[in-house]
């Protein structure tokens, strides 16, 4: 019972909630009558355009004659298809998420000569202020990492002798020192909950120069220190596509939301680290994992399309699952036919499941993949089209990498914060006008009644 309720009658609980109720509920008919875009979202499911970027295009769909037509999906950074500098990287065996860091951040891709002094500067930068990791991270340890990292976030402000300093080089700086320290706070936080929530050990090893992101984090959160390079390379393939996604994801426009009101870069980073929790954003693939335990602890059978149609229809309808009714991991606000990471990932997942114990999840998610689009549209009686997202493979992909499943949507926050930053530079640069959507009030006018007579 909460301190108000405690306070209260039954009969005050009662008429609390029915007045709760009733004044915070707004008709779903006004959305309609006033042409309101509810989520900020057209009648077709479509972003309303309130913005313009040169970051980052996610494609997915053409208008021909004012119709929506799906497409096999396309991300860019900078102009350049990501697909293009993944294979890239995986031909050459090198790690890439350095370089598109580089791209976002700069808009060109750098150079061997540049790429490697970049590199060198987040090796420099990861190390966190004297006291900062006893003081800030140990101290109030917290049950979720993306709540500590907030907060950590916020409080790099105090070392920062030139924190409101809005010039772009000083809030470049700033950017690429929270790339270079975020997957360090992110391991730090992780052990301190392990020590004061799972009562098992904490180790904080020291930092090794010259690592890259993925290699860094690896050795951070494991025990022994060591990793192949196999499952490094596989890491760093996830961050290069989590790196950015367009100025319209929840996250990043919330970034570009608290930019645009003059703030400085921590408190904007740090909302979108709040914004990314979220379940329905990067939270997502915590979600996709849960889903996935109970469709095999209730599927006798996963490979039989029938049975896995059959759960699926049962979630859809809230009868299985969460009870949501959403199917995680499927279908994308911009993506139709394909979501290209999800492409990339299933294909990486799907090779390195091959024979072992995660080879079985891997089927599964496939099945959910192939079978989704069919039981909605039966279910649903809808003809859009749907795809797997990112996050349908992406936590089978850290589960094989043995990442605990609390650092999942942290991963992602350290991969994204390159596509915050450079669109937190865009909108400091180009924005101008403090962002400000209006909302129309539906309520009723109604007389001040003095205290006396209620």
């Amino acid at each position: 019972m909460s301190i108000i309720e405690s306070k209260l009658s039954q009969e005050q609980v009662e008429r609390f909630k029915t007045s709760v109720r009733e004044n915070y509920y707004i008709d779903p008919k006004f959305f309609s009558k006033f042409d309101i875009k509810k989520g900020l979202r057209n009648a077709d499911g479509t972003g309303v355009m309130a913005g313009l970027t040169k970051v980052s295009s996610v494609e997915g769909y053409v208008i021909y004659d004012g119709e929506k037509t799906p497409q096999e999906g396309k991300l860019y950074y900078r102009g350049v298809n990501l697909n293009n500098i993944v294979e890239a990287c995986l031909e050459e065996n090198r790690f890439g998420f350095e370089e598109v860091a580089y791209l976002l951040l700069f808009g060109n891709l750098p150079g061997a000569e540049e790429l490697a002094k970049f590199c060198a500067v987040l090796s420099e930068s990861r190390e966190l202020p004297d006291d900062f990791t006893e003081d800030m991270i140990m101290k109030a340890p917290s049950a979720n990492v993306m709540n500590k990292m907030a907060r950590s976030v916020l409080a790099l402000y105090s070392f920062d002798g030139d924190p409101d300093n809005l010039d772009a080089s000083n809030v470049m700086r700033q950017c690429i020192q929270l790339i270079a320290q975020l997957p360090v706070i992110m391991a730090y936080a992780y052990q301190v909950k392990r020590r004061a929530f799972y009562h098992k050990s904490m180790y904080l090893h020291p930092l090794v120069p010259g690592l890259s992101t993925a290699e860094t984090i690896l050795r951070s959160i494991r025990s022994n220190k060591s990793y192949t390079d196999e499952e490094a390379k596989l890491l760093d393939l996830a961050l290069m596509l989590h790196a950015d996604h367009g100025g319209g994801n929840n996250s990043t426009f919330t970034t570009r939301v608290i930019t645009s009101s003059g703030a400085d870069t921590y408190s904007a980073i740090s909302s979108g680290i709040g914004a990314l929790k979220g379940p329905k954003h990067g939270g997502a693939n915590i979600k996709v994992s849960e889903m996935v335990a109970m469709m095999l602890e209730t599927v006798d059978n996963p490979d039989s399309d029938s049975e896995v149609k059959d759960y699926i229809a049962d979630v859809i309808t809230k009868k299985a699952g969460d009870g949501s009714g959403l199917v995680y991991g499927m279908g994308h606000a911009v993506y139709t036919k394909s979501d290209p990471r999800a492409v990339i990932l299933s294909r990486k997942a799907q090779e390195f499941s091959k024979g072992t114990e995660f080879e079985k999840e891997y089927r599964a998610l496939a099945a959910i993949e192939r079978l989704t689009p069919e039981v909605f549209a039966t279910v649903k009686g809808s003809d859009k089209a749907m795809c797997a997202n990112v996050d349908l493979y992406s936590g089978l992909v850290y589960k094989m990498l043995r990442i605990p499943e609390d650092l999942y949507t942290p991963i992602f926050t350290c991969a994204r914060i390159p596509g915050w930053s450079a669109h937190r530079i865009e909108e400091l640069l180009t924005g101008g006008r403090i962002i400000r959507p209006a909302y129309k009030n539906v309520g009723e006018s109604r007389s001040y009644i003095p205290l006396s007579d209620r």
